[in-house]
Order: structure tokens, then sequence, then C-alpha cells
């Protein structure tokens, strides 16, 4: 036991003085790092225009944008089509009625393969067949809104 506890301890020292390299960041090059602190004014026009970019990209502040702009680097603008959003709305709600009947029909074929007697199949079959019919009202208006979309994208 006390061996083990030696052993024990040995190793933790070992594992205690071992420098880690998987830690932190990884060091930059003199190239990449950012020494040099600069400040400048801009007039109010260009202050609202940095801050309307800003406004279409959440995942930029004020610096990083600057920074964009010196190093002729891309600034992504994200845009939002709110009339969109009905119909995102109305395709979710026919997501969810698809599924709830293909749910239906798996568990209605279920049944079917789980009796033998043939009444209890045709009984299965008639009952899946509906479900299935009754797909049709979802599938049309969902090709509807598909169709609507794909216009209003292709056309540009």
């Amino acid at each position: 036991m006390y061996c083990c506890i030696q052993q024990l301890i040995f190793l933790v020292l070992i594992i205690g003085k071992m420098k880690r390299t998987d830690r932190g960041r990884k060091p930059t090059t003199d190239n990449e790092a950012l020494k040099y602190k600069l400040e400048t004014r801009v007039n109010g026009k260009k202050y609202q225009e940095l801050q309307a970019l800003i406004q279409q990209n959440p995942d930029k502040d004020m610096s990083s944008l600057i920074r964009d702009i010196l190093d002729n680097r891309p600034i992504k603008i994200f845009t939002r089509d709110l009339t969109l959003d009905n119909l995102m709305e109305e395709l979710s709600k026919l997501r969810m009625e698809i599924k709830a009947i293909g749910v239906n029909i798996n568990q209605i074929t279920r049944f079917f393969n789980s009796y033998p007697e043939r009444y209890r199949k045709e009984f299965y079959a008639k009952s899946a067949f509906a479900q299935y019919q009754a797909l049709q009202p979802q599938i049309e208006q969902l090709l509807t809104i598909i169709s609507k979309l794909a216009k209003r994208w292709l056309s540009e």
C-alpha cells in the first residue's frame, strides 16, 4: 500500500513539472500581432455609415470592422426579409402536420405487419391509405409555397 502511494506521488510530481502545450491561444507571429494602437476621428456621416454596417453584422464591433476595411477584407452584411416570416411559419406548421401524419402511417404499417389475419390487414391498409390521402392537401399547399419562394429567389 505504501509503495502504491509513493508511486502515485511520484507520478503527480512528474506530471506537474511537465509543460502542457495545448492550453491557451497559439502564439501570433510578428506579422500578425496587433502591436500598434491607432486613434482617429470621423465626421457624423461616416460614423453613421459605420454604425449601419455594424447593425447589419451582429458579429462585428467597431474596431474589427475598421480592421477589415483597412485590410481590404470583404465585409459581410446580413439582411432579413420580414415578408418571409409568414411563409416560414406556414412551412413550419406544414412540416409538423406532415411529420404527424407520417408517424401515423408508420404505426399503421407496424400493425399491418404484426397481424397475419387478412381482414385486419385490409383494415390497416385502408387506414394507411386514408392517412396518405390526408397528406395530399398539405403537399399541395407545400408545393404552392415552394413555387412562390422559387419565383422570388430565382428572379434575382
